[in-house]
């Protein structure tokens, strides 16, 4: 089988990491990071908690984030998630149920129809 270059990455239930994150791929949170995180893609699942200054592509949040956030594409906040601190992201979807309290600017262009 081919390597797609892909990786997946997974802090579980249980784990803390306290320091700095840095790589490309996919990052899951079911446990607690705290600290800095750069990288491609994050996932904090459903009692996952990030507390961190992060500059990713994309974020979905299903736990909780607190701290400073930049995507270059799309922050999903789901339901059972909760963001607090400060937001710059290129696109911003929150769901039915998930909080949001923080300061937000998102980057994309509106497009015209």
């Amino acid at each position: 089988m081919k390597d797609k270059g892909e990786t997946f990455s997974i802090i579980d239930k249980g784990m803390t990491v306290d320091g700095s994150l840095v790589g490309n791929g996919n990052l899951v949170v079911n446990g607690m990071v705290k600290g800095t995180i750069t990288g491609q893609s994050v996932v904090i699942s459903e009692g996952g908690q990030i507390a961190a200054d992060t500059k990713v592509e994309t974020m979905t949040v299903g736990g909780s984030f607190d701290g400073r956030v930049e995507t270059s594409g799309q922050l999903v906040i789901l339901a059972t998630g909760r963001c607090t601190g400060e937001i710059v992201c290129g696109d911003l979807v929150v769901e039915a149920g998930g909080r949001l309290d923080a300061r937000v600017s998102c980057t994309k262009p509106v497009q015209k129809k």
